[in-house]
């Protein structure tokens, strides 16, 4: 019959866009939302024992709980033993997975490429008696500072350089030595990359960024396997109290449901912005996993479905950077990436990343690929003169 699926279509399970669509939805019920509201709520009627899911608004909430089911059906589909914990920001994600699972005395190999706050939670760690060692992303140079470590974070691809390395090489050789492993997926997305399908124990990532695509929730979440591990996350959650609003959890789960849409599109463009940039001859040191000749292709094909929304490059001066970026019309001059609108930032003028001054980060949004591929070529004319 014409439009309906075969068995053999309904047995290989919801594709990607049905999954988003319908993740973490509750059975329906008659007259009841699709998608119930958010439930704003500090405490929760509790007669007797307390042995239901929801006694205190600091440590369970129903609009939680649908965000988590959702992420967790990206991350890890149809797999039962895993749990997903939603934060209040990507960085109480990270932090929470780093000081649950390490003590004065262990060692830790974090990426020396990463995200720009994590020299000041090498600090930090460090001031609690946490041995941290670093390494970059690339050729999986983390294997040779490995030894004896209790948990290996990994950043791939890498914010802002996009380096990747190999996922499963560096968990097999973590897990052969005793360690934990956590991957950042804020980048890839769980449409671009599933780090649990590749054996980390954690998949981390920020919400904030392109899960929800709009530039207006802050949130984080951790999905582990079920076990110790993720009890001490929780237990770490607890403690601090690091937890996201019910609006934002809502806003989040209601995001996900065009993530699927807004992947397809901004990697497609992603990729269309990459190869007008290359051979221009104002832009060096162009980087896009997605590009045939980037040096992180052939891994990242290997353990990506899709190859994100960002690229980076590198133009002569910062003068020359800043010209470019004040003659561009359909990007923003702002930070953070993974939103339907385009933005580009000097990341250099944060000064924690070890990059050249004139490095730009671009964040390619929803836009109409012709526009933004002419808007980009354009604003490179005008700011080379």
């Amino acid at each position: 019959m014409s439009g309906s699926a075969t068995d053999g279509e309904l047995s290989r399970g919801p594709g990607e866009g049905t999954r988003a669509v319908r993740a973490g939805l509750p059975e329906p019920v008659k007259y009841e939302p699709t998608l119930p509201g958010p439930v704003f709520a500090a405490h929760f009627h509790l007669p007797g024992e307390p042995t239901g899911p929801y006694t205190y608004g600091r440590d369970e909430n129903p609009t939680w709980t649908h965000l988590e089911h959702a992420i967790g059906e990206l991350e890890a589909p149809g797999q039962d033993d895993v749990e997903t914990l939603a934060f209040a920001s990507g960085m109480a994600a990270i932090s929470s997975v780093l000081f649950s699972q390490l003590k004065a005395g262990d060692a830790v190999v974090l990426p020396d490429d990463g995200y720009q706050v994590l020299p000041l939670v090498r600090a930090q760690l460090e001031a609690y008696g946490i041995e941290v060692r670093t390494a970059p992303t690339g050729d999986d140079a983390q294997l040779s500072v490995l030894d004896g470590a209790k948990l290996l974070w990994i950043e791939s691809p890498s914010n802002p350089g996009l380096d990747v390395c190999d996922i499963r090489r560096l968990v097999e050789a973590a897990h052969a030595r005793g360690a934990l492993v956590a991957v950042d997926n804020t980048l890839a997305t769980p449409l671009g990359q599933r780090p649990l399908e590749l054996g980390a124990d954690f998949s981390v990532a920020s919400g904030t960024k392109q899960l929800t695509g709009h530039g207006d929730v802050l949130l984080g979440y951790v999905t582990g396997r079920a076990g110790t591990p993720m009890k001490a996350v929780r237990r770490w959650r607890k403690i601090v109290g690091a937890i996201p609003g019910p609006m934002e959890a809502w806003l989040a789960h209601r995001s996900i449901a065009t993530l699927q849409l807004r992947v397809e599109r901004q990697n497609a463009t992603a990729m269309a912005v990459a190869e007008a940039l290359r051979g221009r001859p104002e832009v060096s040191g162009l980087r896009y996993p997605g590009l045939p000749d980037d040096p992180s292709h052939k891994v990242a094909s290997q353990q990506m479905r899709r190859y994100g929304c960002v690229i980076s490059f590198t133009l002569s001066t910062r003068a020359h950077a800043e010209r470019f970026l004040e003659a561009l019309r359909l990007v923003d001059d702002a930070t953070s990436f993974g939103g339907v609108r385009s933005t580009a930032e000097r990341r250099g003028r944060w000064g924690g990343d070890a990059v050249p001054e004139g490095f730009i980060r671009l964040s390619v949004g929803a836009e109409d690929p012709e526009d933004l591929v002419a808007d980009v070529l354009r604003a490179l004319e005008e700011s080379a003169r």
